[in-house]
């Protein structure tokens, strides 16, 4: 989980500074000018919307309040606007955002 500064997109896209969770490997991000990242919003109506998972505030994750991944809108961002580390995610919620990201993409 890290605090990104995602350019202004088009459209429904996020954009702004908000957490999202780095959904690469360590290997992958030293090799790569770029990262895979969910992100992360405080509105919970986002929760109608297939692809999306509720994660709740804990002190391993970093996060003050519970936010909505958006697994549907996965990017690839430029490492530049990475910002510092929140914490780590469950692999409780590892498995619900793959599920997710199965699910919305038919894997």
């Amino acid at each position: 989980m890290f605090w990104v500064e995602f350019p202004a997109g088009a459209g429904r896209a996020q954009a702004g500074r908000r957490p999202a969770i780095l959904v690469q490997t360590s290997e992958a991000s030293a090799r790569l000018p770029t990262v895979l990242l969910i992100p992360l919003t405080s509105q919970f109506d986002a929760l109608r919307f297939p692809g999306t998972v509720l994660v709740e505030s804990d002190a391993g994750n970093g996060l003050t309040r519970a936010s909505v991944a958006l697994v549907f809108q996965l990017t690839a961002i430029d490492k530049r606007f990475l910002g510092p580390k929140l914490g780590t995610v469950s692999l409780r919620v590892m498995t619900l955002l793959w599920e997710a990201f199965d699910e919305t993409t038919g894997r």
